[in-house]
């Protein structure tokens, strides 16, 4: 595989924006169109995907939820933590979505060995632990053989809210960073994300941009 990847950090940016901004990105894309990867931190945020079941959101209090069209159960994001959505013709780069999965997931195991840690998955769980405990979520939606959504991969952040739901759906899951296990600089962490994608997805080139196509 071979092609061009377009590399967007957005910083910090409320969740609703870019969630539609990545709808009518993969709308209104076409077969000449570059895959995207988009990087962002969100201010605090539960997500419920589409097969969400309201009891496994227990006490979120001042913090919103918002229901979504990714897959998967109820999660949290929150500053702290990478969230990367990858923008991809699934189609044009001969990928299933099992195919697909699997790819990110060795992104973010290899990102763990870099910091010594050894990133394991949990059959019927998706999503990357270490020790047993979750590290990193994953939900995805595919149209017209397009992704997007992604995953979250939780830095150095704050976990309280995790308390307040059943994250992914699974009551009294533990969640960790990976501040928790060795010294982290989150930009570094996030550098490593992105190579370990394009490596995993065997782009040729990659291109930096700056904000989201749509604002």
């Amino acid at each position: 595989m071979s092609g061009r990847l377009v590399i967007r950090r957005l910083g910090r940016a409320d969740y609703e924006p870019v969630w539609r901004a990545m709808q009518r990105f993969t709308d209104e894309r076409d077969e000449h169109t570059a895959d995207e990867l988009w990087l962002v931190e969100h201010p605090p945020v539960f997500t419920q995907g589409q097969a969400g079941k309201a009891e496994h959101v227990l006490a979120p209090g001042d913090i919103p939820v918002i229901q979504v069209d990714r897959g998967g159960q109820v999660t949290y994001h929150g500053p702290g933590q990478i969230v990367a959505y990858p923008l991809v013709d699934l189609k044009r780069r001969g990928i299933g979505v099992r195919d697909f999965v699997h790819r990110i997931e060795e992104s973010i195991i290899s990102v763990l060995e870099i910091y010594g840690l050894t990133g394991e998955r949990v059959a019927g769980a998706p999503g990357i632990y270490v020790n047993g405990d979750k590290i990193a979520s994953l939900g995805l939606r595919v149209r017209r053989g397009c992704s997007f959504h992604g995953l979250a991969f939780n830095i150095d952040m704050d976990l309280e809210p995790f308390g307040r739901i059943n994250p992914c759906g699974y009551a009294g899951l533990r969640v960790v960073r990976l501040c928790d296990f060795s010294a982290v600089d989150f930009h570094a962490a996030e550098d490593h994300l992105i190579q370990a994608f394009v490596t995993q997805l065997g782009y040729s080139e990659t291109v930096n941009e700056g904000n989201m196509p749509y604002e």
